[in-house]
C-alpha cells in the first residue's frame, strides 16, 4: 500500500488482518521489536495532537524503527510558505513512511501524489481519521468479540465528527449493524455520510435528540466532544457544548456489557466518576491504538 486516507482505502478482510496482527503483537510484542530496525518514520502535525501522534510514535519505537517530524505547522518550513507538497516531498526523501495531520480536507491526499514515502492520514479537518477508526474497530472486536450484529450508538456532535464518519462507514460494511444517531439539529451527521451511506446500503438508523431514550437498545455507545475548533462563531459553540454529559444516572438503564468509547480528548462530556464503570472502554482505546498502528506500519511497509 502507498497511501491510507480513507478507512475504505481498506477491505473487510485487510481490516480483519490489521485487527489479528495487533491481537498478535500485543500477545507477542518481543517478537516485533525489530521489524522495523533502521526504518524512519516522518510524523508532520499541521495540527494539533496528543494521543495520535504519541501512538504512532511509540508504535514505531516498538518496532525498533526511528521517528523524525514535527508537531507544530510554525516549527516547519511551511512558516515561511512553502506549500504542503513541497514539505512532503522533502521529508519522503528522509524517512520510510509518513504520517500526516492537516486541518484541511484532502491535503494528505494531495501530500500522497508527491510522496516517495507511503502516507497515513492521521486526521485531515473534519473529514476522515481512518487510524482513529482502525482503533475503534479493534476495540470493538476485543469487548463484543465481533463487529456485526450490533446496535451503536453515536452522541455529541456528528457533523464536524470525523471520527464518528469513518466509523460509520466502516461498520456499514458489516452485517446487522444498527445505527442510532443522538445529536441537537444544528450537529446531526452530514448528508454525505447520512444519504452517501446509510440511505444508499439500505442501513437501518434512527435519529434523536434524546439519549437516555434509546440507552437501553445500545450495545456500544460512542460519545464525542463538541469540537470548538471547528466552530466559524464562538455563541454557536457555547450553545451546543454542553447539550450531551454521560453521568451515572444516564447509564441506569444500559445493558451491564454495554461498552462506552471516546475518541478523546475528552472535556465534559463524560463524567469522571464514569471512569472506574467496566463498561468504560476509552483508555482502553488508548491503549489499542498502538497496537493497531503497530499492525499498520508493517503492512504499509511490507514487512511481514
Amino acid at each position: 500500500m502507498n497511501k491510507l486516507i480513507d478507512i475504505l482505502d481498506l477491505s473487510v478482510p485487510e481490516i480483519n488482518e490489521l485487527i489479528a496482527k495487533a491481537s498478535d503483537i500485543m500477545a507477542n510484542p518481543e517478537n516485533y521489536r525489530e521489524k522495523c530496525r533502521y526504518k524512519k518514520m516522518a510524523t508532520l502535525f499541521f495540527e494539533p495532537s496528543t494521543r495520535t501522534r504519541l501512538s504512532f510514535e511509540a508504535a514505531m519505537y516498538d518496532l525498533g524503527g526511528k521517528v523524525l517530524g514535527f508537531s507544530d505547522a510554525q516549527s516547519s518550513s511551511v512558516s515561511k510558505g512553502e506549500s504542503v507538497s513541497d514539505t512532503v516531498r522533502t521529508a519522503s526523501i528522509y524517512s520510510d513512511i509518513i504520517v500526516m495531520r492537516h486541518p484541511k480536507e484532502g491535503a494528505p491526499l494531495v501530500a500522497s501524489y508527491k510522496s516517495e514515502a507511503p502516507v497515513i492520514n492521521a486526521g485531515d479537518g473534519g473529514h476522515n481519521h481512518p487510524t482513529q477508526t482502525l482503533t475503534d474497530l479493534f476495540t470493538i472486536q476485543k469487548e463484543k468479540g465481533r463487529l456485526g450484529n450490533l446496535t451503536v450508538g453515536f452522541c455529541g456532535d456528528l457533523k464536524f465528527g470525523r471520527t464518528v464518519h469513518s466509523l460509520i462507514s466502516a461498520l456499514s460494511r458489516y452485517s446487522g449493524v444498527r445505527f442510532v444517531l443522538i445529536s441537537p439539529n444544528e450537529l446531526k451527521l452530514p448528508s454525505y455520510i447520512k444519504d452517501g451511506v446509510l440511505v444508499k446500503n439500505k442501513l437501518e438508523f434512527t435519529e434523536t435528540k434524546d439519549l437516555e431514550s434509546v440507552m437501553e437498545s445500545l450495545d456500544v455507545l460512542y460519545m464525542t466532544r463538541v469540537q470548538r475548533e471547528r466552530f466559524f462563531n464562538e455563541e454557536d459553540y457555547l450553545r451546543l457544548k454542553d447539550s450531551y454529559i454521560l453521568t451515572p444516572e444516564k447509564l441506569k438503564t444500559a445493558k451491564s456489557d454495554m461498552i462506552i468509547l471516546h475518541p478523546l480528548p475528552r472535556v465534559n462530556e463524560i463524567h469522571v466518576s464514569i471512569d472506574d464503570d467496566p463498561r468504560a472502554c476509552y483508555f482502553e482505546q488508548v491503549r489499542n491504538g498502538k497496537y493497531i498502528r503497530m499492525a499498520l506500519i508493517l503492512k504499509m511497509l511490507g514487512i511481514e
